[in-house]
């Protein structure tokens, strides 16, 4: 495990709150973990899990900073001099797109933009970036395949996403610089995100109020378990890409499909949640959302391929771990 300074973006975020627990169970010694906490949803939860990470007070640093401020941003950058980075943070969701698209600017293209110049400014070894499977859009061929183009986004977050890939390769290619960009497929499990379908369903069902289930729930989603994603985020990290070549330019660049790769019906997530919390949901169909896909599958060839990435945990013993948890932090009975 790496013992130099290993930066970590949207720190108080699902995905980076266990990337940082992994990295230091596993031995990092400095973590340093950036976040803004917008109130995108819960607050609370962001700081719940900053505490959880705060007892690794040795190991862990966290600053507060938004990377859409350049200034703060680089001013990190120095004091900290991290080898290596591992940017999660983003405007994520794509029903919120729609009503706030200025977010997605902010964060995920000018934010996007000042990680790139800061890797480039600071003498990064490695920068390992979250995409989305939302990229894959209109694409109907299953499963998605990173070969797949790329070009039809469906959503204003699918087309932020797509141009940090188009981003990342073209200063990978200027500059040398390493990069690994990782499409994620619907990820879930404890400390998960409040937008999430899993999670809404779970809060419902507790509540005994009604489910909202887009196009009578027959959508199949690649759920991917938190602990499966981390490992693959790690590994991923600290595995330089080899340097491909396109004409007469060499490029350090690799992206990555990072998913369970066994996509399950949503009406069957429901009904194994049911079983779960011991209730029965009240569904209110509603047609298909804007934005939305039918499916998504993830080939995950490449990364299993380099970096030996396998999934080990089934939706339902995911879903399991994720309502005991819930139980847990919101002290259901």
């Amino acid at each position: 495990m790496m013992h130099s300074p290993i930066l970590v973006t949207g720190a108080a975020g699902f995905i980076g709150f266990h990337t940082i627990m992994h990295l230091i169970q596993h031995g990092a010694t400095q973590v340093i973990g950036l976040d803004n906490i917008n109130d995108y949803y819960d607050v609370g939860l962001k700081y719940a899990r900053l505490e959880k990470l705060a007892a690794f007070k040795d190991a862990f640093h966290f600053e507060k900073v938004d990377i859409a401020d350049k200034e703060a941003l680089d001013a990190l950058f120095k004091k900290y001099q991290p080898k290596r980075v591992i940017h999660l943070a983003a405007q994520a969701g794509v029903r919120y797109s729609i009503e706030h698209p200025q977010a997605y600017i902010d964060s995920n293209l000018i934010g996007f933009m000042n990680i790139l110049e800061a890797v480039r400014h600071h003498q990064i070894e490695h920068l390992t970036y979250a995409s989305s499977s939302s990229v894959y859009g209109a694409n109907t061929k299953l499963p998605f395949s990173t070969l797949d183009q790329t070009d039809t986004p469906v959503s204003l977050y699918a087309a932020t996403k797509k141009s940090n890939e188009a981003l990342a390769f073209s200063y990978s290619t200027m500059y040398q610089i390493p990069m690994t960009g990782l499409r994620f497929f619907t990820v879930y499990g404890p400390y998960g995100r409040p937008d999430m379908a899993y999670f809404k369903f779970t809060q419902s069902l507790y509540a005994n109020k009604p489910i909202t289930v887009y196009n009578n729930g027959n959508m199949m989603r690649d759920f991917t378990y938190i602990d499966d994603i981390v490992r693959g985020v790690v590994a991923s990290a600290m595995h330089i890409p080899e340097t491909k070549i396109f004409g007469q330019y060499k490029t350090p660049h690799m992206i990555y499909n990072i998913g369970h790769n066994h996509p399950e019906n949503l009406g069957e997530m429901i009904e194994m949640l049911e079983d779960l919390t011991g209730k029965t949901a009240q569904k209110d169909y509603q047609p298909m959302q804007t934005g939305d896909v039918l499916s998504t599958y993830a080939d995950i060839t490449e990364i299993t391929r380099d970096l030996g990435f396998v999934p080990q945990t089934s939706l339902r013993e995911g879903l399991q771990n994720f309502v005991e948890w819930y139980k847990a932090y919101y002290g259901v009975v």
